[in-house]
């Protein structure tokens, strides 16, 4: 339960984010919220021009700026170099988390086996098998599951029904949201025409692992498979959004930003800071290279070369995509003008013969 923060000074809190504070440094802040709700008391952010409406209806007592923007009666501003960052860190520190006690809870089971940090937190419902290795800090939350020989690092959170299969490999600092997967067999199978039973799709044993590395975070209900042979990889600093898919074999680079229903299939490669919006689907054994863009619901095909930007289902580059777009808009119009020259050239025709 989040419990109400106490009041700070709002000196005390630009100092915090490092800005120019323009205002009261004695004003009492309790709170944080959006510009269109805020209130006195409350500080807010402004970092995207088209709220400008709501940033001059604000009712905050002060707002996180960036540029040269006047200051007026009743709004104090503080300047910083990104008032989108400098709000999370005022988040952070008006809400820390609050971790559970250590210690393994009556109900949780871990094997005799298992190596469980005496600083880590298991609560009841949760289960380490033997040879797991669970670091210091870490909590799991009732329902997750760590299975044999896996290893959990320090400082991480598995909440209410995270499954982390055998020998899989996760970082230090990682956040694994509700009912993730990490190691889910990967989708593998060879077709047999003659089976004992007829045709079938043979079973491909899936024997690697995933590794997942430091200060990664896992939304909710995503999935990461382990790999045939060898590893799965989600690189140091990635965030991976609710029902994401990634699959066999796949390595995702550093800081990537893999947003939610995308899809990654089996071993493709996704390149340092690259952005996948909403669904989007990479096909395998492609990369997207180091910090390319991919927009919502694209469907890659081939590779993106470093820092690109790509739309669309077959994915293009960005401003081709734009230009097909807008064509696409004007072929009814178009179609309808093609016809009426069809007809005259007939007509035409019809007349030159006779």
């Amino acid at each position: 339960m989040t419990t109400a923060p106490a009041p700070r000074r709002l000196g005390e809190l630009a100092t915090l984010v490092g800005g120019e504070l323009l205002g009261d440094p004695e004003t009492l802040i309790h709170g944080l919220n959006g510009l269109e709700e805020a209130g006195p008391g409350d500080v807010s952010f402004y970092g995207n021009t088209r709220y400008r409406r709501q940033f001059e209806a604000t009712r905050a007592s002060a707002v996180l700026v960036s540029g040269e923007l006047p200051a007026r009666a009743g709004l104090a501003l503080v300047r910083v170099s990104n008032p989108h960052l400098a709000y999370a860190r005022l988040l952070k520190a008006f809400y820390p988390t609050a971790r559970p006690a250590p210690g393994v809870r009556p109900g949780a089971w871990v094997h005799p086996e298992a190596t469980v940090h005496p600083e880590a937190t298991v609560m009841h419902g949760a289960s380490v098998e033997a040879g797991a290795r669970v670091g210091a800090r870490t909590v799991l939350y009732p329902g997750a599951y760590v299975g044999e020989q896996a290893q959990v690092g320090d400082d991480c959170v598995l909440y209410p029904n995270v499954t982390v299969r055998e020998r899989c490999i996760i970082g230090s600092r990682v956040i694994l949201h509700a009912s993730c997967v990490v190691g889910a067999d990967g989708f593998g199978f060879a077709f047999n025409p003659e089976g004992e039973d007829g045709p079938e799709h043979y079973k491909i044993p899936q024997v690697g692992i995933v590794r997942v590395e430091d200060d990664v975070e896992v939304g909710a209900c995503t999935c990461i498979d382990r790999a045939t042979i060898g590893e799965t990889v989600v690189g140091r600093g990635t965030k991976l959004d609710n029902l994401v898919q990634i699959a066999h074999n796949v390595r995702v680079g550093p800081l990537a930003l893999i947003c939610a229903q995308a899809g990654v299939s089996g071993s493709a490669e996704v390149g340092t800071g690259v952005v996948l919006a909403g669904q989007v689907g990479v096909v395998g054994h492609i990369r997207v290279g180091d910090l390319a863009k991919v927009g919502a619901q694209s469907g890659v095909a081939h590779d993106v070369p470093d820092g690109e930007v790509y739309s669309g289902s077959p994915a293009v580059p960005h401003k081709e995509w734009l230009r097909a777009s807008a064509a696409l808009g004007q072929m009814a119009d178009l179609l309808k003008e093609m016809r009426a020259l069809r007809r005259r050239v007939e007509t035409l025709e019809k007349e030159m013969g006779e």
